[in-house]
């Protein structure tokens, strides 16, 4: 499965995040995560925006997986918004409240669910 990572502040915020869920033992097993030239989203100019590309593969879990970016929010000292993306849907974690999480760790879930009955 194929998802793109989008954070509300620079490239560098990317790269970080990027290190971070290499470092995390669980998700470094199921994710393979590069940054890379993003598309411009609607109503935005210019070039196009850096997203973290993410591949996930057998072991993936999604509750890892945001527990993971979450806890990257909290050392972070803007705490920027993180959106992750996969087709058309979009995940925006703000605050990583535990309501928060668990919407984001359910849609997350009910996405591979779907890749898996495309397989």
């Amino acid at each position: 499965m194929l998802f793109e990572v989008r954070v509300d502040s620079s490239a560098g915020e990317l790269r970080s995040l990027q290190g971070w869920l290499r470092a995390d033992p669980e998700t470094r097993r199921a994710v393979t995560a590069q940054v890379r030239g993003g598309v411009p989203g609607p109503g935005e100019m210019g070039t196009a925006l850096d997203v973290l590309q993410l591949v996930t593969g057998n072991g993936w879990s999604a509750a890892s997986f945001v527990l993971a970016v979450a806890a990257w929010r909290q050392t972070r000292p803007q705490r920027p918004r993180v959106e992750i993306r996969r087709g058309d849907t979009v995940i925006v974690l703000t605050d990583c409240s535990d309501q928060e999480i668990q919407q984001a760790t359910r849609a997350l879930d009910r996405l591979d669910g779907e890749g898996e009955a495309g397989r």
